[in-house]
């Protein structure tokens, strides 16, 4: 086994922000659901719904631009009828989420079937001028697709709008307490509908993400468990846009890390390597759940709760 070079571990770092992109954009957008008060657990299926939508796309119309759309209007569409079940007809949102997981499985396995062998029209190559001719910063940070960059400002757009702008207040204050931002005359239902199609458009751009960037191709349960990743990343970042841009690059550094080792010809079983990603995950989640004060303090206190404007 040779050593990592400097060379390596620029690919390396690229390699995390390219795979942590995926899980950062579909976080972001579930930190948005849970803001305002709703747990969306089906952002499996709306990234695999998502997915074949981007992919098909792709192929018949050779623009990124398009995909993307394709995929954030399939996951806008998902939420929009997930939020008119739980928020409106006040089913179960933790049922109905994993309802909304395994129809989008389905759905997705159903509607790729004719694109499994089909390939992207080429495709053109991304870098910052001058930037990525830096020596080591610049295969590192600079050749990469727009949206790594995109998923960063929305980090700190979020941050910035949750906590200095109106909009932000107004979406804490109906994930905190529903009630009293009815009593002040705010639409509640309306609101978290929003925050709900948000935050699918997001899973949807995160879903064709994948099958148009970061693995080029389609395959029926691509996204391999990375909506339930990100689900479980907005409990571990305690709800901040920050600490989900840390986890998501995190997961993504521990994903790419496997494929080095593999690479490398480590001395490990393939099976133990390819779990590392969601091992660390599942003890980063244990660490954090044996302070349960800490979750309660940062949780929105009417997380997972249904509202009856009539109550």
């Amino acid at each position: 086994m040779t050593g990592l070079t400097a060379d390596s571990l620029a690919l390396l770092i690229a390699a995390t922000l390219n795979a942590g992109t995926v899980v950062a954009l579909a976080a972001l957008g579930l930190l948005i659901n849970e803001r305002s008060g709703v747990v969306n657990l089906g952002a499996e299926g709306m990234m695999l719904v998502a997915a074949v939508a981007g992919f098909a796309t792709g192929v018949h119309t050779g623009s990124d631009g398009l995909a993307f759309a394709a995929g954030a209007a399939a996951g806008a569409a998902l939420a929009l009828l997930f939020g008119v079940l739980v928020i409106w007809l006040n089913t179960n949102q933790y049922a109905t989420g994993l309802a909304l997981s395994l129809f989008g499985a389905g759905v997705s396995a159903f509607a790729g079937i004719r694109y499994t062998q089909e390939r992207l029209p080429e495709r053109p190559h991304f870098e910052i001028p001058v930037l990525s001719d830096l020596p080591f910063v610049g295969v590192a940070l600079f050749k990469q697709h727009p949206l790594v960059y995109g998923a960063m400002a929305l980090a700190a757009g979020l941050a910035w709008m949750l906590l200095k702008s109106r909009a932000g207040l107004v979406l804490r204050a109906v994930g905190e307490s529903p009630e009293s931002a009815h009593a002040l005359g705010y639409a509640v239902r309306p609101i978290r509908l929003a925050a709900v199609m948000t935050g699918g458009a997001l899973c949807g751009v995160a879903g064709a993400y994948i099958s148009v960037v970061y693995t080029p191709l389609w395959v029926e349960g691509m996204v391999a468990g990375k909506g339930w990743i990100a689900l479980a990343l907005t409990t571990f970042a305690t709800w901040r846009p920050a600490r989900v841009l840390l986890g998501a690059y995190l997961f993504g550094g521990v994903t790419m890390l496997q494929f080095h080792l593999q690479g490398q010809g480590v001395d490990i079983p393939s099976q133990w390597l390819t779990m590392l990603p969601y091992l660390a995950t599942i003890v980063v989640l244990v660490l954090i759940s044996r302070n349960p004060t800490w979750i309660r303090l940062n949780m929105p206190a009417s997380l997972g709760k249904p509202f009856h404007p009539g109550a």
